[in-house]
């Protein structure tokens, strides 16, 4: 608890930072949150797959269960996921869930919350009290931890660390078993999510430094989407083309500022 602890205030400056960066950042502890969470309910989508179902979905497309998973934990990371009145109503649906039990005990648990309890040890006790529900309430349950973490801590927009790093072996665990899987995961959550700013912010400051001769007449709102976006395609813009947006993805590419995310030939993607 003590080392979790001090992963977590390590952490906290940048969880509070408002670095657009932060955006991007979140949105990739998201997919990696989204993808663990899918492969406990015993589904085949990992991080690739979901990001194409996300990324590469018309709109009003509707994005299959995987994609409505990606879609919840990318909600997390705003900062409506603990002011918002309704998402106790609203987040079942994004795990496939029935609206009942679990919204009622959803509103019942954020009414709970007083700040008297250690912070760390609430959230994981909250989410125990979900997964009481059935192993289908994993997700949920992790969601939640998340968002109650990041409330006891004071912090404006939750960030998703504690899916990716919960050995499946600890929903098996009660007690005070249970709260010390769930302190050790978010110790080491934290210190990937450290890792990841530091990666993202190293990439970032690259990007907006570049000088680029002839720029097109989109590349300012492109670079500015890279910013915040975990994945982006070579689409027309406002002003400029396919094609001309497709040579934009590959010059960036080709200086190293931007990776193609899917090492496909067609229907690629670009990030940070």
């Amino acid at each position: 608890m003590f080392c979790a602890g001090a992963a977590l205030a390590a952490l906290d400056p940048i969880a509070r930072s408002e670095d657009p960066v932060g955006i991007l950042w979140r949105k990739r502890l998201a997919l990696s949150a989204a993808a663990a969470v899918s492969g406990l309910e015993g589904r085949r989508e990992g991080e690739a797959q979901l990001r194409d179902a996300f990324a590469l979905r018309k709109p009003g497309d509707d994005p299959g269960p995987a994609g409505r998973i990606l879609i919840g934990w990318r909600a997390l990371c705003e900062a409506r996921a603990l002011r918002s009145a309704d998402w106790p109503a609203r987040l079942p649906g994004f795990f496939d869930l029935p609206p009942e039990p679990a919204s009622e005990l959803l509103r019942d648990l954020g009414a709970r919350f007083v700040g008297r309890t250690p912070p760390l040890r609430f959230a994981a006790e909250a989410a125990r009290e979900l997964l009481a529900l059935g192993p289908a309430h994993r997700g949920l349950a992790l969601w939640l931890a998340d968002a109650l973490l990041a409330r006891a801590l004071g912090q404006d927009c939750p960030v998703p660390l504690l899916a990716a790093h919960l050995p499946r072996a600890a929903f098996r665990l009660e007690g005070e078993a249970w709260v010390a899987a769930c302190a050790a995961a978010w110790g080491r959550g934290a210190v990937a999510a450290f890792d990841l700013h530091v990666d993202l912010t190293r990439r970032a400051t690259a990007l907006r430094a570049a000088n680029l001769r002839r720029p097109g007449k989109d590349t300012a709102a492109i670079i500015t989407a890279l910013l915040t976006e975990d994945a982006l395609a070579a689409q027309a813009g406002a002003e400029a083309s396919d094609r001309a947006a497709r040579r934009l993805f590959d010059r960036l590419t080709s200086l190293g500022l931007v990776r193609e995310l899917t090492g496909r030939p067609t229907f690629r993607l670009y990030g940070l």
